[in-house]
């Protein structure tokens, strides 16, 4: 790994993400896997499920 890289790393282990940029991130993930297999999921469909599983969890 050149030091440039490494240090791209160790700069990255330091972020601390908002929930709301968890929750964005956790939605582009499951929308990008989901996509994949079938391309009639939507970001909304994504995003509505998601909405769901956060109120269920409250």
């Amino acid at each position: 790994m050149t030091n440039e890289l490494q240090e791209l790393v160790d700069r990255a282990r330091k972020i601390e993400m908002t929930p709301d940029q968890l929750r964005q991130q956790r939605r582009s993930f499951a929308y990008g896997n989901t996509h994949i297999e079938n391309d009639r999921i939507t970001r909304e469909m994504v995003a509505d499920v998601d909405a769901r599983l956060e109120a269920e969890s409250e």
